[in-house]
């Protein structure tokens, strides 16, 4: 006799619930600038809030960092404050893509929807943070005069950044739902996120390294093992108008690839399960 197996258990339902979920983008695109205009709410500036903090917080550590470390401002800081905007973006993808469905109990359990909404809406929200983020780089653009060193290259940061959030899909997918069924990985996540951005060059370099620390060209190799350096440097280069490596792409794209596999066998496996975990 042939084992029964559950229909909710396919990768069938798994990709039609990514199919769905895409479908009601009016849903999740109203929910998620639902979520920036509340945080904001009755807020002069708004969204632009933002900004605002990102700039002061780049402008406060790369002034810090440029004189501690002893490098020109002028390279500097576009280097620092680019890799802060990528770095939220990583950062968020791990901590609220890590609560992404306990945060939505609510709707999970009232709103017959697909669950991949909620990963939809998360994502479609830290791009519209991203967006206002950028509005620095254009500043820095003519602040700088990083424009000058723009290629047509350059472009490639288009790519790069539909990379990363194409990862923060499957990141929010695979912690979301094991976060939901182990509450302990939410705040293991936390402390690893603080421990990747002091081990990923956001806010100094590898050519620093070598060049401040003798002998150091092989140990700054090392930094080639953390996953979130090769997501910096592919968006961060050409942003910079700086040589990329293509070895960066290749990892990313192996990652991603990778990550993609999980979360399919996850959306498999897990789905029909995380509403009653919540």
């Amino acid at each position: 006799m042939t084992p029964l197996v559950s229909d909710s258990q396919t990768f069938g339902r798994a990709v039609k619930d990514m199919r769905n979920g895409f479908g009601q983008r009016e849903l999740w695109l109203s929910l998620g600038w639902q979520d920036i205009k509340q945080r904001y709410r009755r807020s002069v500036l708004g969204p632009f809030w933002i900004t605002i903090a990102t700039g002061v917080q780049a402008a406060a550590m790369g002034i810090l960092y440029a004189t501690l470390l002893d490098q020109p401002l002028r390279e500097y800081l576009p280097y620092v404050t680019v890799g802060l905007i990528v770095w939220n973006v990583i950062q968020a993808s791990i901590l609220e893509g890590s609560e992404v469905f306990i945060a939505n109990e609510g709707l999970i359990k009232q709103l017959p929807s697909a669950l991949s909404v909620h990963v939809y809406r998360l994502v479609w929200r830290q791009l519209l943070f991203f967006a206002h983020n950028m509005v620095i780089y254009l500043v820095l653009l003519a602040a700088f005069g990083i424009w000058e060193n723009l290629r047509w290259s350059s472009l490639l940061a288009i790519p790069a950044i539909g990379l990363i959030f194409l990862n923060s899909m499957w990141v929010s997918i695979v912690f979301g739902i094991f976060s939901t069924r182990y509450r302990d990985i939410a705040p293991i996540l936390s402390s690893t996120t603080l421990m990747l951005f002091v081990l990923t060059p956001v806010m100094w370099t590898t050519k620093t390294l070598e060049s401040q620390i003798g002998g150091a060209s092989e140990r700054a190799r090392l930094v080639e093992i953390i996953p979130t350096f090769h997501y910096l440097e592919i968006v961060r280069a050409p942003l910079l108008g700086e040589p990329q490596e293509p070895r960066h792409w290749v990892i990313v794209g192996a990652i991603t690839v990778v990550g993609w596999i999980i979360a399919a066998l996850a959306m498999k496996q897990y789905r029909s399960r995380v509403p009653y975990w919540v």
